[in-house]
Parts: C-alpha cells; structure tokens; sequence
C-alpha cells in the first residue's frame, strides 16, 4: 500500500524508458546489418551501374565493431545497474554517427574518379557514388543508437536495474488482469482477502437481524 502522494511499487515500469534496451539492441542490429550492405553504387554518365561499394570496403568493419559493442554494453548496463557500460553505448553510437558523418555523407552523390574497389581505376572514368540500402540504414542505426545510448546514461543504477525485465531478477510487472485504478494497484490476492473478509461481516450482520426478529 502508498500514501496518496506516493507512487506505487513497481510504477516506474510502466515509464517510457523501459524501451530504451530495446531501442539500444534494435539500433546496434541496424548498424551492424548495415556494414554488410551495399552502401553506394558508383554509377556512370546515364545511369549506368559500375560497381557496389559495401560498407566493410568503407570502414573495414569498424561500425561492425561498434554495433557489437554498443549491444553487450546495453545488456550489462541494465543486468548490473551499470551507468559505466551506460555511458559506453552511448560512447558507441557517438562513434558510430561521427564515423557516418565523416566518412560516408561528404561521399553521398559525389562525382569523381572510379574507386580502385571497382577494379576500373585504370579506365579512367568517372561515376557519381549514389547511395543504397546500407547507407540509409547506416544513419539510422547510428542516429538511433547515440540517442537511445545517451538517453539510457542519464538513468541512475536504480533505474537501470528496474528496467531489467521480470525474468532476469527484475521487478515484476503491475497492471495486470484483475488490477483496478479504484484498488490503488493492490495485489490480486490481497483484494479477494478483502473481499471474503466483507461479505463474511455482511453474512453476519444479516444474521443478527434475523436473530432479532425472531
């Protein structure tokens, strides 16, 4: 039971960063799918494709890297309530943007001479680098993991440990099927207690007045 100005156990489940893990491991599993995609296509005069660029040609599976590191620092931040491993997803997708910003976005639809990935160098000829799939989702992953990564270090050890779900030796959820607002949130258990122990002074009440009468 709270006090009326009190939250009730277990309420910060219910909060919105209870989906920054996830949000975390979602955006490391983009940034890693990303390095093994096409990032662009070098094209030619007309739109002719040359080659493809993957992301391992342009990184060398550095973002790989940081995807992998970010995901294992979110399981350990919320398993031991660690703002240290935290504060390295974040450092993880801090890396990850800047590398993307760096690299990859001064390159998107630049036109210049064919890259030696392409085994064409020695043609001399030039093509326009149009970005694909991997480079999209290059962003995004990076975008998302710095933002979800800064977002869970700013959660204290408390509250990383509350987010670790039910299963893993966290709190257990509330607001489950037979909780009302009218009860506070009260356990099941305890509200048919009060139940039985109501209708048994009801049953008895009912028997004085009966008794009376006769």
């Amino acid at each position: 039971m709270t006090g009326p100005g009190e939250a009730p156990t277990g309420a910060g489940l219910r909060r919105p960063e209870r989906v920054l893990p996830l949000a975390c491991l979602a955006a490391a599993i983009v940034l890693g799918a990303s390095e093994l995609m096409t990032t662009f296509q070098l094209s030619a005069t007309g739109n002719v494709p040359l080659c493809a660029v993957n992301g391992t040609d342009r990184h060398h599976l550095a973002q790989l890297v940081l995807a992998v590191f970010g995901g294992v620092a979110t399981i350990g931040a919320v398993l031991g309530g660690s703002r240290a491993a935290a504060r390295a997803v974040a450092a993880a997708g801090a890396i990850a943007l800047l590398l993307f910003l760096i690299v990859d976005l001064p390159a998107a639809n630049n036109v210049g001479s064919v890259s030696s990935a392409c085994d064409l160098a020695g043609q001399l000829q030039t093509a326009k680098a149009v970005p694909q799939a991997g480079f999209w989702l290059e962003m995004v992953g990076a975008l998302a993991l710095a933002l979800s990564g800064v977002a869970l270090a700013t959660l204290n050890p408390e509250q990383l440990r509350a987010i670790r779900p039910a299963w893993l030796g966290g709190p257990k959820a509330e607001g489950r099927p037979g909780e009302s607002a009218e009860h506070g949130g009260e356990p099941e258990a305890a509200r048919s207690r009060d139940d039985r122990q109501r209708k048994a002074s009801l049953a008895r009440t009912q028997s004085d007045r009966r008794s009376e009468r006769t």
